[in-house]
């Protein structure tokens, strides 16, 4: 049986954020996209920084991560991209059907 979970990205530009979202709902690869203004603080080069940033998540299935990680990789502008996912727990049947019909 497939998990199925919330795959997370950021980035630092909105066009890039709207191509990573469109190439993952257009292929199938996500049932659905969520983008969020966020604030980070990290450390980069043995420095750190602060910037604006836009937080990606997706809705999917496991066995798909492979495949949409590939698709982010070849869009994203980050030397080191944060790509992961967790699992959903405890989500109503008739969610997680929806992501099967979805995909």
């Amino acid at each position: 049986m497939d998990e199925y979970i919330i795959v997370t990205t950021f980035c630092d530009k909105k066009e890039i954020a709207n191509k990573i979202i469109n190439r993952l709902l257009e292929k199938r690869l996500v049932a659905s996209s969520q983008v969020s203004k966020v604030h980070s603080k990290y450390w980069w080069n043995n420095e750190l920084e602060e910037s604006d940033e836009y937080k990606l998540e997706f809705r999917t299935k496991e066995s798909l991560f492979s495949k949409i990680e590939n698709e982010i990789k070849k869009i994203h502008n980050y030397e080191t991209a944060e790509i992961s996912y967790s699992e959903i727990k405890g989500a109503s049947k008739e969610f997680l059907d929806w992501i099967v019909k979805t995909l």
